[in-house]
């Protein structure tokens, strides 16, 4: 009858003893731990990976359109008489990491910076374009204005880190340099 009563007993304590057991055991904090902080942990590193891709996009995106501008400057028209001469020579030079026929271009003449006047490419609403490619030739001694604009797709949408996205959830790239031509 003993050992039946302390079995009964022993049942009674047997979820208390389980319950403390389990609060001193040490076994899985490690995977625990590694729960709660690694996604905070990769949703940094994603970040800052974006954010380096982004840069570099739009640093090349700047040169790209630098270094096409000296044709434009020169009076180069053999290589640069229409607009789709212009993208092809500027997206020559884009390391292939952006989708050119995304890229919008405009090459115009501005008369003096007193009267200049910039649109927004892109509707603010919507993230839609607002701007078409265009091209006008230069003449010698003319004041000119090349634009690139490309919208970069972003990976990680982190709630508070987005800033500077369109409203379709892609980074406005934008590359513009002003020259005056050589009289060629």
């Amino acid at each position: 009858m003993r050992l039946t009563a302390r079995s009964t007993s022993g049942r009674a304590w047997l979820p208390h003893r389980l319950a403390q057991r389990f609060a001193r055991s040490e076994r899985g904090v490690t995977i625990v731990e590694f729960a709660i902080v690694g996604p905070v942990f990769f949703a940094f590193i994603g970040a800052t990976l974006e954010t380096a891709l982004a840069f570099f996009a739009g640093y090349a995106l700047d040169t790209a359109v630098i270094d096409s501008s000296r044709l434009i400057r020169t009076g180069q028209t053999t290589y640069i008489s229409s607009e789709t001469n212009y993208r092809e020579a500027l997206c020559g030079q884009l390391y292939g990491i952006f989708d050119c026929d995304q890229l919008r271009t405009s090459v115009r003449p501005i008369g003096d910076f007193a009267s200049f006047s910039m649109t927004d490419p892109i509707d603010a609403s919507t993230g839609e374009w607002t701007m078409n490619n265009s091209y006008t030739s230069a003449g010698p001694l003319d004041t000119m204005m090349i634009e690139a604009y490309y919208k970069w797709p972003t990976f990680f949408n982190i709630p508070g880190l987005n800033a500077g996205q369109t409203a379709d959830g892609k980074r406005l790239l934008a590359a513009t340099h002003v020259i005056r031509t050589e009289p060629f």
